[in-house]
């Protein structure tokens, strides 16, 4: 735009190489391939280590040498989505126009409005992308298509918004294609290993609270007449440590390396079924001489643990919507808390038993 301000990222950042020169200024210049500090710094976030702090600076990049008539890829600053995207772009010269989506992938953030259509329109104004290229077209990450309306992009900034493929490694084919989308293309595929990747940041996140958890029921375990015994909390610690993290695993591995084959749409119900199907294995595996009201509290923890961290998987899936999560979320969540209180009562009970 006339006028305005044209923003830059940073050059120092560590994966950028160098610069091109463009009319509107020096452009940083990103390599498609992937090194092995985006590599380890990718797989720590899977971790959950600087997960909300892992992200690139906003603005315009290219890859390779491009020029005026080179294709314009939007994604978000989560560097996730942004090394996902370069690296399928080998021997191809194009420009990436990354929009500040707080740290946040394309998906999420299409739901939160930041990678939306007010984004859209200041990041071409900021980049200067009208004296960058010619054709005035943009090409857009599908899966950012609820926050986005093309015609108003149309209308504000001059640029026409055509959607990419769901997937960034069926980029090279769109873009050979003229800019065109099989079905396949389109279709949104969520497969075992989309889910398994996602296990670890899930786990880590619920890990703590069952750990607090278990440390919690062990100390309570020495509840009971004489008011506290050491011998009788350790007696009962095997199972006061078993429950919190069996619902923990059932919750965010098996919930959704099974999330297909369980039934209902809401994921707290499927969480249920693998609460379920754990809860059977504690009680097989549990001593002989285990009371009742023990047995009992570990399966209302695991049950209602469970589904709460099926439950939290929503937000890493492509099955459900902002206000369906908050529909599950007001349905599930008085009866996850009423199972954790019984588990609670039992177990405290227990310890006179």
């Amino acid at each position: 735009m006339p006028g305005s301000k044209v923003e830059r990222p940073r050059l120092d950042q560590p994966f950028v190489t160098g610069s091109i020169d463009t009319p509107a200024g020096s452009v940083p210049v990103v390599p498609a391939a992937l090194t092995w500090s985006d590599r380890i710094g990718g797989c720590a976030v899977r971790w959950g280590i600087g997960r909300y702090t892992y992200t690139v600076d906003p603005g315009l990049y290219a890859v390779g040498s491009p020029d005026g008539t080179s294709p314009v890829l939007v994604t978000a600053n989560y560097k996730l989505s942004f090394d996902a995207l370069r690296r399928e772009l080998p021997g191809r010269s194009a420009w990436v126009l990354v929009f500040d989506t707080r740290g946040i992938n394309v998906w999420c953030a299409a739901g939160k409005r930041t990678f939306g259509t007010d984004e859209v329109v200041a990041r071409v104004q900021k980049a200067g992308l009208s004296l960058i290229v010619s054709h005035q077209t943009l090409v857009l990450p599908q899966l950012g298509a609820p926050g986005v309306s093309a015609p108003e992009v149309r209308r504000r900034s001059g640029f026409r918004a055509v959607w990419g493929p769901v997937r960034a490694a069926d980029l090279p084919a769109f873009l050979d294609s003229g800019l065109r989308a099989t079905p396949e293309m389109r279709r949104v595929r969520f497969t075992t290993y989309d889910r398994l990747v996602l296990v670890p940041v899930e786990f880590v996140g619920s890990l703590g609270i069952g750990v607090g958890a278990a440390a919690a029921s062990t100390l309570a375990g020495g509840i009971g007449p004489g008011w506290y015994s050491v011998p009788r909390a350790l007696a009962r610690a095997p199972l006061a440590v078993a429950a919190p993290l069996t619902a923990v695993v059932a919750g965010t591995l098996v919930t959704p390396l099974l999330l297909p084959w369980l039934r209902g749409r809401m994921f707290s119900a499927k969480g249920l079924q693998a609460g379920m199907l754990a809860s059977i294995a504690v009680l097989l595996l549990a001593p002989a001489a285990t009371g009742w009201p023990d047995l009992l509290a570990a399966v209302a923890l695991i049950l209602a643990g469970a589904s709460f961290g099926a439950m939290n998987f929503t937000g890493a899936s492509t099955y459900t919507s902002l206000h369906g999560v908050e529909k599950e979320m007001h349905l599930a969540m008085p009866w996850q808390i009423a199972g954790a209180a019984i588990a609670t009562l039992l177990w405290i009970g227990g310890g006179w038993w």
